[in-house]
């Protein structure tokens, strides 16, 4: 599914002036992924990016009084802090967090099957949303930018969410859920903004910022 999207980003033009064949041919920086998500691997995949991953653990805490996109964005910087000792003047270093934040709290990963139960039914016929966070380290910046989508589950009920936690994984998933496995195709009624995003990396606002490095 993520190669047939990405196919289609690289059919169109971004901000109607620069093909992504056009900015991996002027790319002369080395990309590094500080990021171990196997879609966020994937799409920069298609990109045609030469890039490394490369990941430096960090505690995910954030101050207590943080909501929403200022969770996303904080922790998105605290990936990168490790990497401003040794970061050369060749080298970007993109970071990124996802979170789903649901009546005034933060949904991460979850750390049990009966924590991602409750995670599931907490968005059982509701609306969320789907923060990321994307960072951009460079030798002499940072920078930062954030998404936010709004999704809308249908009733989850118990058969949809026992079928999923039997056959799917919710543990490396914010919320506890991917919106392209069975549930979210099955059970998502709408979304209001990026679909990629909510996949794991918002891809036009990613490459419009890789843009703006060339």
């Amino acid at each position: 599914m993520l190669e047939r999207l990405l196919n289609k980003f690289l059919e169109f033009k971004i901000n109607g002036d620069l093909v992504i064949d056009q900015v991996v041919k002027n790319f002369n920086k080395e990309i590094i992924l500080a990021s171990n998500s196997p879609r966020r691997k994937a799409f920069f995949e298609l990109f045609n990016f030469p890039f490394s991953i490369k990941t430096i653990n960090v505690k995910e805490n954030y101050p207590i009084h943080l909501k929403d996109v200022s969770i996303a964005r904080y922790i998105a910087g605290l990936k990168a802090n490790p990497f401003k000792k040794t970061i050369n003047k060749n080298q970007i270093v993109i970071t990124a967090d996802t979170i789903v934040w649901h009546e005034n709290k933060c949904l991460g990963k979850p750390c049990s099957l009966e924590d991602a139960r409750k995670m599931l039914y907490s968005l059982s016929n509701k609306t969320h949303k789907v923060i990321t966070a994307v960072g951009f380290l460079t030798y002499s910046n940072y920078s930062c930018i954030d998404v936010t989508t709004e999704v809308t589950f249908e009733e989850l009920n118990e058969s949809i969410i026992e079928n999923y936690l039997s056959n799917e994984n919710p543990f490396d998933k914010a919320g506890a859920y991917a919106i392209q496995e069975s549930i979210g195709l099955l059970s998502i009624s709408k979304i209001n903004g990026s679909y990629t995003n909510v996949v794991g990396l918002p891809v036009t606002e990613v490459l419009n910022q890789i843009k703006g490095l060339l």
